[in-house]
């Protein structure tokens, strides 16, 4: 008999249905999907996000139609019963570990290897294997490039050089309100789109599930013919001023000339491979700047890449790391994304970027929003889970890393070599998102102190003793000593903790 193969609603696209001998469900197999009403029901979601996923899993329902069961119920383990009973299914590793704990306790499961990504987590462990600990992503990013020969010319990588964040880190264009680029693509909504608005609106009012954030129009792609429409766009259209604006912010521009393929990649709409390589084959054709290309590589070949090994390589005790002893809970303007009740510009207007789409670009994740919990000291476990509610792109693989990590610094160095955090003075020199502020970029103390740059040294200050003892901070840590108003910034934050900035 066939045995039927379960998918999971990130694993959509055809690279999980693909044979591969031992490791792969056979040609034409059944397949399974479940739609989980306990997911929703236990975790307050961004409602753009339960749509996209909810659209993105019933679309790919009907591709494949009668091959397809297709079940909604309570939890997993009441669908997978309702769909095969006591049968054997197979599954390819699932992308958390809640997720691959359940699949591992479940009868009859047998588990793949996970797919949809460019590097095997055996491979990995071969990688970092004697390497001391020292798991740098620079490193990582270039043994990727050398075993993919992604953007390489013979030994050397295109340009000359692997790393080109020399070009690649320009402030937005002088008195510019966007960027001179023609927009991303943007989906269609169908009947199906429809039909997932209509149920969130009865869970939500007759079954008390709860979301933040607002939903509609569907802005991010729910099928492999609209992933790669996107990507392809992307490539045609605005990979080639990508790289110099990638770290830039404006108020009137969110997506600037990004991608915006994450939610396409972690639904496993699109393969990353195929990113990748069309990047790559638009520098060869000259369409695109060496900078630009190799912006979008490090992206994808690079950073997700890392951060998905990291996830399983530092265990599942990881996310409960907190080296810096924050545990200040999330405040309700930001855990609500009730950007109307923040004074501070920058933090407004990212704030309402995500209530508005579930989406900002790496940027305002890190030095706006992720900034500002660090030096706020919030939980980090609250900011990860956040972030993973809050953003179309979330998944747990992607958020322990990425927040605590890289974001909050919570496991004191073991994956960055330091904090990032800034004052006012960078948000001020890579945006416009200061102009019009009610605060002052330059200024520390009074009621104009912006409360990025009084923070900024208020953390360097609360953590001074771990700090200088890090090569990268000492410089900024013994700036302190030149503070003549230190004592002034430290009572001031300790009267504003807990106000709304």
């Amino acid at each position: 008999m066939t045995t039927p193969h379960w998918i999971f609603g990130d694993q959509l696209g055809p690279h999980f249905l693909t044979p591969a001998g031992e490791d792969g469900p056979g040609r034409g197999v059944p397949v399974v999907m479940i739609e989980a009403r306990s997911v929703f029901r236990r975790r307050r979601f961004h409602r753009a996000k339960a749509h996209l996923v909810l659209s993105a899993m019933r679309h790919r329902a009907a591709e494949l139609g009668g091959r397809v069961t297709y079940v909604r119920a309570e939890t997993y383990r009441e669908g997978l019963r309702r769909a095969v009973g006591g049968a054997p299914v197979t599954v390819c590793h699932p992308t958390s570990h809640a997720a691959l704990r359940l699949v591992r306790s479940l009868p009859r499961v047998r588990v793949l290897p996970a797919r949809g990504f460019l590097v095997a987590r055996e491979e990995f462990a071969g990688w970092a294997e004697g390497r001391g600990g020292r798991l740098l992503q620079e490193d990582f990013y270039r043994w990727v490039r050398r075993e993919h020969d992604l953007l390489m010319e013979g030994d050397h990588p295109a340009g000359g050089r692997f790393d080109h964040d020399h070009a690649n880190r320009e402030p937005p264009p002088a008195g510019a309100r966007k960027l001179d680029v023609p927009g991303p693509y943007r989906p269609r909504e169908d009947d199906i789109d429809a039909e997932v608005r209509d149920d969130l609106d009865r869970w939500e009012h007759e079954e008390g599930v709860r979301f933040v954030g607002r939903d509609g129009p569907r802005r991010f792609p729910a099928t492999r013919r609209e992933a790669l429409s996107a990507l392809r766009r992307f490539v045609e259209h605005r990979l080639a001023s990508f790289g110099p604006y990638e770290d830039a912010m404006l108020t009137g521009d969110p997506v600037m000339s990004h991608s915006l393929l994450s939610s396409s990649l972690n639904l496993g709409l699109l393969h990353p491979a195929e990113c990748v390589e069309r990047a790559e084959r638009a520098w060869r054709r000259g369409a695109v700047p060496v900078n630009s290309a190799e912006g979008f590589v490090r992206q994808v070949a690079g950073w997700r890449e890392y951060v998905w090994q990291l996830y399983w390589h530092f265990g599942e005790d990881y996310r409960h790391v907190n080296a810096l002893g924050h545990i200040e809970g999330l405040p309700e303007y930001f855990a609500g994304l009730d950007a109307d009740a923040v004074t501070a510009r920058c933090l407004a207007t990212v704030l309402a970027q995500v209530r508005d789409t579930g989406w900002t670009h790496h940027i305002p994740r890190l030095m706006v929003l992720g900034s500002h919990a660090l030096q706020r000291g919030w939980d980090p476990v609250a900011v990860t889970d956040w972030f993973h509610r809050c953003f179309v792109d979330g998944y747990d693989w992607v958020m322990v890393p990425n927040v605590v990590g890289m974001s909050q610094y919570a496991d004191g160095g073991r994956m960055t070599t330091k904090p990032y955090t800034s004052g006012g003075a960078y948000i001020h020199r890579m945006s416009d998102l200061c102009d019009g502020c009610a605060y002052r970029p330059t200024e520390r103390t009074g009621p104009r102190a912006c409360p990025y740059a009084a923070g900024y040294w208020a953390f360097l200050h609360r953590h001074r003793r771990l700090l200088s003892g890090n090569a990268r901070m000492r410089r900024a840590v013994q700036g302190l000593d030149r503070l003549r108003d230190l004592d002034e910034v430290l009572r001031q934050e300790r009267r504003r903790a807990g106000e709304v900035p």
